[in-house]
């Protein structure tokens, strides 16, 4: 088990786990496996993170690594420029949707994707042992890296109509949530002619608009201004910009499941026998779905890495979380919010239904997730006391109790902090509302023992 990488990156709060010394040596774990430059450093709008930059920077020069500091991109946009800038790797600051208070560091492989759990292991070792590349004969140095937003836009208009989505003047309401999209967003419905209304689009650390994680209960403001302005879409981004939420032409906030399945229809309509990988976590309308198209599905452990990596090692086309996490294999193996946008727009520019009637015409699906506060040392009674109950349930990743195909709860620890998440899924609104809450109460009674 990894001792410092959770779910997506490594992560804590800043000056109290996250602190300078802390980031400084691990760096220097994460420059050692790299090897060699130059190495590609974003970051996201926390007021710590200009300083963890420094210090990451630094670090790298240490022991010989030339770097250039993009300064603030969404973590898509830092992937794809070290992908197609030729870097070795690259080191995204961030804590994603985490508070204000914590930071964070994703290093991403030369590919463009995050590194496998096996190298997040290897980078552990680095760090536990010290023995990360001394003194060298010359010093690293630091420059600025200026094309990353431009090289990153660019590629994703590539695997769209532009010129049809031009000719719709789509109405776009974008809520940035003070997050990092709102330096390239904005300029990518732009380029496109679309008119667009924007919320919360001023970066700050400390997320006073909604806070850094979209959900259904803090987008409110989005869907007000998606119906006053009678806009086409809206969507909501995350901290760090990988992950996006939908509303509809009606203000409907649809879940990260319900917009993945109408994206992928839409991609396998053009590209028939393909793969999709997804979590344990996600609906299983998606098997319904790839089916209809010869399509395959292959599922995996909850996180992006598992995902993406999974993505890459089987060449598949399509990958997606329940969060709202979108990834596109022709452009980046990654989550990636405005990649997602884009394919939403290229969708409702060849469709000649709103996106509401997209929705509707989906196979039936009721998904929910909740979450309880559970220290970690008390996820392993937890897990083992329901494995008990239901011997023959999945426990690859948490525990995933199946009813039916239809029916299921999984209950898993949050990689990101202390807490248990659950999800599920049922035929009907009024099951899933019985089995959600049958579920939490017994999660609840498990952990108070």
């Amino acid at each position: 088990m990894a001792k410092f990488f959770g779910t997506n990156g490594i992560r804590g709060v800043f000056s109290e786990d996250f602190t300078l010394e802390f980031v400084h040596d691990m760096t220097l774990a994460i420059g050692t496996y790299f090897g060699e430059g130059p190495v590609l450093i974003g970051y996201d709008g926390r007021e710590s993170s200009p300083v963890i930059c420094k210090v990451v920077s630094s670090a790298l020069n240490s022991i010989g690594i030339d770097c250039n500091v993009a300064g603030i991109v969404p973590t898509p946009c830092l992937e794809y420029a070290v992908k197609s800038l030729g870097y070795s790797g690259g080191l995204m600051i961030t804590a994603s949707h985490n508070p204000p208070q914590y930071n964070g560091i994703k290093p991403c492989a030369k590919d463009g994707v995050e590194i496998s759990r096996e190298d997040e292991l290897i980078i552990e070792d680095i760090y536990l042992q010290k023995s990360w590349l001394k003194k060298p004969d010359l010093w690293g140095i630091t420059g600025i890296e200026n094309r990353t937003i431009e090289t990153y836009l660019k590629g994703i208009i590539s695997h769209i109509d532009s010129k049809l989505i031009e000719s719709k003047h789509f109405k776009v309401v974008l809520d940035l949530g003070n997050g990092a999209q709102a330096v390239s967003a904005p300029n990518f419905c732009e380029l496109l002619g679309c008119e667009t209304f924007l919320v919360n689009p001023k970066i700050d650390g400390t997320f006073p608009g909604r806070g850094s994680e979209p959900t259904p209960q803090n987008l409110s403001e989005l869907s007000k201004t998606v119906r006053e302005h009678n806009a086409d879409v809206g969507i909501a981004f995350d901290g760090d910009g990988d992950r996006s939420i939908f509303c509809d032409n009606n203000g409907n906030i649809l879940t990260g499941d319900k917009s993945a399945l109408v994206l992928t229809r839409h991609i396998l309509k053009k590209n028939p026998n393909s793969l999709v990988v997804t979590c344990l976590n996600s609906s299983s309308n998606i098997e319904v779905l790839s089916k209809q198209f010869d399509s395959k599905v292959i599922r995996t452990k909850v996180g992006s890495v598992e995902v993406s990596r999974k993505m890459v090692s089987t060449d598949a086309l399509i990958g997606f979380e329940e969060n709202g996490g979108y990834m596109y294999g022709k452009h980046n193996q990654v989550r990636d919010g405005c990649m997602t946008l884009a394919l939403m727009l290229d969708l409702l520019s060849t469709s000649e239904k709103s996106l509401t009637e997209e929705i509707a015409s989906l196979p039936l699906s009721f998904t929910t997730k909740d979450k309880v506060l559970c220290s970690y040392e008390k996820v392993p009674k937890l897990i083992s006391s329901l494995n008990k109950e239901f011997p023959n349930s999945d426990t690859s990743d948490g525990i995933k109790i199946t009813i039916d195909l239809k029916n299921w709860v999984m209950v898993r620890p949050s990689g990101t902090e202390p807490i248990v998440r659950i999800y599920a899924e049922a035929e009907s609104q009024e099951k899933l509302d019985t089995l959600m809450s049958e579920y939490l109460k017994k999660v609840r009674s498990i952990i108070s023992r």
